[in-house]
């Protein structure tokens, strides 16, 4: 059995604010103070947006309580990724991703699209739905902190607000954008010998070459051990997959260590294969 994604645009417009707007006030606000602070050492630009993974720390509504439905994937925070004028959002139900673009201190966001999966649990559900709601209109956007430990408040047009923290991609850690590769993982992983650890277990892969229609090109190869891990991917036995990954090279690799590392990207196909 294999499973695919399908793309569905995802009507945000239509979604309704959830509590009354926050009364206004008659004091006036200096034109200097309606600017959003940024970090002195940070730009608020495609490209710093794009040198992080942002995962969900807080968030709290325009009266300040906590927003629970937010935090359905304790494991798993909501995150946000912005690469090649796109806007990913993930660790939902359903993937949801389309174009952004800043305008001064306000995130400008293209209708978003989310894959068509039912999500079976109701909290994973609501999810989706108190996570797009928030990115209706024009939220602001602002960057705190430093590069080291960067923020990234969003404060949606309800007064909804948003903290999510900095991880930096692979691309930042290693120099560079690495290089696409096609691995195919086993359903099973091997006994494999490691000076460091008894009794490890390696996964099985074999390269994968495909044309730029989808289609495969030529035979894989033998199966190999894998004496690394694949950063992103969490082995289940008993299911064969085909990932996309991004391979870097390392600068410094340590004396056991690899001089490559190997990232998902996203997951091609997967299957469950028979014991």
């Amino acid at each position: 059995m294999k499973f695919h994604l399908l793309l569905l645009p995802l009507a945000l417009a239509a979604c309704t604010a959830e509590r009354p707007a926050t009364p206004a006030t008659d004091t006036p606000v200096p034109a200097a103070a309606q600017k959003t602070p940024v970090a002195a050492s940070m730009v608020l630009d495609a490209a710093t947006l794009g040198r992080y993974h942002w995962q969900l720390a807080e968030a709290s509504d325009a009266y300040g309580a906590h927003i629970d439905a937010l935090f359905a994937r304790d494991d798993k925070p909501v995150q946000l990724d912005f690469a090649d004028q796109r806007l990913s959002i993930s660790n939902t139900c359903n993937l949801m991703n389309g174009g952004y673009r800043l305008d001064d201190d306000k995130l400008k966001i293209d209708s978003l699209q989310q894959t068509l999966m039912a999500c079976a649990d109701p909290k994973l559900a609501e999810l989706d739905r108190a996570v797009s709601s928030r990115f209706e209109g024009s939220p602001r956007i602002r960057l705190t902190g430093s590069e080291e430990a960067p923020r990234l408040e969003l404060t949606s047009e309800a007064g909804d607000k948003l903290v999510f923290a900095g991880e930096p991609t692979a691309a930042s850690r290693y120099g560079g954008e690495g290089e696409q590769v096609f691995m195919e993982v086993a359903a099973q992983t091997v006994p494999c010998s490691h000076p460091l650890i008894p009794d490890k277990q390696c996964l099985q892969v074999r390269e994968r070459t495909y044309r730029d229609d989808g289609t495969v090109a030529g035979e894989p190869g033998e199966w190999e051990p894998l004496y690394q891990e694949i950063e992103g991917y969490t082995h289940e036995a008993g299911v064969r997959n085909v990932l996309r990954l991004k391979r870097y090279q390392v600068a410094n690799p340590p004396a056991d260590g690899s001089s490559v590392a190997y990232v998902l990207d996203m997951v091609v196909e997967s299957e469950q294969v028979a014991p």
